[in-house]
């Protein structure tokens, strides 16, 4: 019999329709491996196609003309524009404001070739890194109240282009859904004196039916109401509620999510994804009640008038049989 789940994190409700229930292999699509076709901004050499780093890497630090690693740059066409005043106004009941932000693109490796789960792991640190540093800069400028990191990985999962990389929109306001998040974890918290986030580690780890994988300092999980097949969280296992450093480095949060990365594209042939990381605004940086994460989601399944409609997600594969199939995934170095 299908059943319904409520996310406690966002009060969310989806459908776990065990009918329908999925293998992986009935997920596959057209691989996403990189095949350099035509001309790529993103690779050694065009550099002078995108507009003026804001940051850059390289392979020796203190060599400015040495070979670069990592490159973060203004979005060419940006969603939202750097320079303005906000001007918020009203036009009769309706609200709105000058579309001010920051939009960068982090161009995550000069080989056009690598993916997150194939490029070294310190690479992997690098760009964590590179993150945690924009986010700090940007916090920096008044205007903005909220940094959103997200990467679109593959066509069908809204990459515009192959060479892989991730994106930052800064904004004015914080996101409805990070809201909601924060909404649901404040009450929580008013009500038990306890962070949900940190609860639901706890509980994860005492049943182990979705946790997925485990190193020291985080934790990964296929959440109890996932949106769709294989969606995975990784959460710091100490109340953590901004993105940042764990011990003063990035190499146990590189660790996990490459091996979780790894482990999708072995158990799905290399398919299109999302992930996004979720951290508290600027405004409540540190608190008690909310735990940043990140959470990845393979485009597998279409959103259509059903979803749309009432807000409910229909998932083929129950979240404990998604872990098992994650566990039992082979790695290939």
């Amino acid at each position: 019999m299908p059943e319904l789940r409520r996310d406690p994190v966002s009060g969310r409700w989806i459908i776990i329709s065990v009918e329908r229930g999925k293998r992986p292999s009935d997920f596959i699509s057209p691989s996403q491996k990189r095949t350099l076709k035509g001309f790529c901004p993103f690779c050694p050499g065009n550099e002078h196609t995108t507009p003026e780093d804001i940051l850059t890497f390289r392979e020796d630090r203190d060599n400015p003309s040495s070979r670069w690693t990592l490159r973060v740059v203004p979005n060419k066409f940006p969603a939202l524009q750097i320079h303005g005043d906000l001007d918020k106004r009203g036009d009769g009941m309706f609200d709105q404001m000058n579309g001010i932000g920051a939009h960068e693109v982090i161009i995550e490796t000069p080989d056009h070739t690598q993916t997150i789960s194939t490029m070294p792991l310190r690479a992997v640190e690098d760009i964590l890194l590179a993150y945690h540093l924009r986010i700090n800069d940007l916090k920096n400028d008044s205007r903005f109240k909220y940094t959103l990191v997200f990467k679109n990985e593959g066509e069908a999962a809204g990459a515009s282009l192959e060479h892989t990389h991730s994106q930052i929109i800064a904004l004015p306001i914080v996101p409805k859904t990070v809201k909601g998040e924060m909404s649901y974890a404040r009450r929580y918290f008013e009500y038990r004196e306890r962070c949900l986030f940190c609860d639901i580690i706890s509980q994860e780890t005492r049943d182990m039916k979705r946790v997925i994988y485990e190193n020291s300092s985080f934790l990964a999980i296929t959440p109890f109401a996932p949106r769709g097949p294989f969606e995975t969280w990784i959460l710091p296992k100490k109340h953590s509620s901004s993105f940042g450093p764990v011990n003063k480095n990035f190499s146990e949060l590189a660790e996990i999510l490459q091996r979780i990365l790894k482990q999708i594209d072995r158990l799905l042939e290399i398919p299109p994804y999302n992930f996004i990381i979720h951290t508290s605004p600027f405004n409540e940086e540190f608190n008690d009640y909310y735990h940043w994460h990140i959470e990845i989601m393979p485009k597998l399944t279409k959103i259509a008038g059903f979803e749309w409609g009432s807000g409910f997600y229909i998932n083929p594969t129950p979240p404990e049989a998604a872990a098992e199939y994650m566990r039992n995934a082979v790695i290939v170095k």
